[in-house]
């Protein structure tokens, strides 16, 4: 096995299990901040700081710099991927905490994990992102990331070789239209675990919009389609 194979294999596993926990922790995150939103800002918020100090961001930034100087004398592409989990930890670091964020923001915070959850992948996979609108417009952070999180965990056979996604994000008429479509495999627990994720994101959306939203789910066939609509301030 050369140097290079063996910094890939080290580093997809150190990929795999750094981009689990800051999911996780990303995930309580947004559970709190909708207990706060809902009962007590106060005590809530300070357990909002909490969780963010126990992730300790500046001793994994270092970490993350020290691992991509020396991946990128030996294996440049492994070093581009550790960039980009780098910039998906600044993301929860930096801008989640915010109200909102730019578009741009979130555009590339969903092209970074779609990029680390493909090198998981033993096929290429077939993905179409189509982007149209001002990418300067605000919205809440990790808006759109159930629907391209649910697409990697169940709407993926990582053992075929024809896997296809479509991305749709698109700026019209005072609203973000947002629609992913992908191929349904019947994988375990994809049902269970795609309508846990869409529940929650659905709280989320009435604490954000009231009743200004749409979010729809449908099986088409052999497709799953989601779709969002949400306005623009």
């Amino acid at each position: 096995m050369t140097l290079e194979a063996i910094i890939n294999f080290t580093v997809a596993g150190l990929l795999t299990y750094m981009l689990s926990f800051i999911f996780r922790m990303a995930l309580a995150y947004f559970e709190l901040k909708r207990q706060s939103e809902k009962i007590l800002v106060q005590k809530s918020q300070a357990e909002l700081n909490l969780l963010k100090s126990q992730v300790q961001p500046h001793f994994l930034f270092n970490t993350l710099n020290n691992i991509y100087y020396e991946a990128y004398r030996e294996a440049p592409r492994t070093a581009k991927l550790i960039e980009r989990l780098s910039d998906i930890m600044r993301y929860f670091v930096d801008e989640s905490p915010r109200d909102e964020v730019s578009l741009s923001t979130e555009i590339q915070f969903l092209e970074n994990y779609i990029a680390l959850e493909k090198i998981r992948m033993r096929h290429e996979i077939d993905l179409d992102f189509i982007k149209e609108g001002n990418t300067e417009i605000r919205i809440p952070p990790m808006l759109l990331m159930t629907f391209v999180e649910n697409i990697f965990k169940h709407g993926v056979d990582k053992s075929r070789s024809e896997n296809k996604i479509e991305l749709s994000l698109v700026q019209h008429d005072g609203y973000l239209h947002f629609q992913t479509k992908n191929r349904v495999y019947d994988l375990p627990g994809a049902a269970e675990h795609t309508g846990f994720g869409i529940k929650n994101l659905r709280k989320r959306l009435n604490l954000l919009y009231g009743d200004n939203f749409e979010l729809n789910i449908i099986n088409e066939g052999n497709y799953f389609i989601a779709f969002l609509k949400v306005p623009l301030v």
